[in-house]
């Protein structure tokens, strides 16, 4: 499972120009899943994503987590976290889940990650979607749970 999450100020998603999920301060997370994925592994990312520290304390220092800031999610599936481009000119997404397999997972991380208290809003599965933030610091990191 891998996550790129981008501190912001605020986020949309939209899809045929509607808002289907926004946010004011907190994070986005592009979301994708693997093959090899399991429970463990979105537990494990979900409980990486509510506790890291990365929002500053009063002297600016990275101290924070989203849930201590009281930071919302923007969470927006991401099937090409997983596209293979060593080879020729075009991804190859064979790394990916199947959409079946993807889809139950996103949605258990999402709910995991509800369940803490966090407010979590989502984009669509599988839909052709527009993500708008505005990136906070910017703060950009990628986790992988397989690292």
């Amino acid at each position: 499972m891998k996550v790129v999450v981008q501190r912001s100020k605020q986020a949309k998603v939209v899809i045929e120009g509607e808002t289907v999920g926004s946010i004011d301060s907190g994070l986005v997370l592009l979301v994708g899943m693997t093959h090899e994925d399991t429970e463990a592994d979105v537990k494990w990312m979900a409980d990486k994503v509510a506790n890291m520290r990365i929002f500053e304390d009063e002297s600016g220092k990275m101290n924070h987590s989203i849930s201590d800031v009281g930071g919302q999610l923007l969470s927006v599936s991401q099937f090409t976290l997983y596209g293979d481009c060593r080879k020729g000119r075009r991804p190859n997404f064979m790394a990916a889940a199947r959409p079946e397999q993807a889809e139950q997972l996103y949605d258990l991380f999402n709910e995991t990650l509800r369940s803490t208290g966090l407010v979590v809003e989502t984009g669509r599965f599988g839909a052709m979607m527009d993500v708008e933030l505005v990136n906070s610091g910017p703060i950009t990191l990628i986790l992988d749970s397989r690292i």
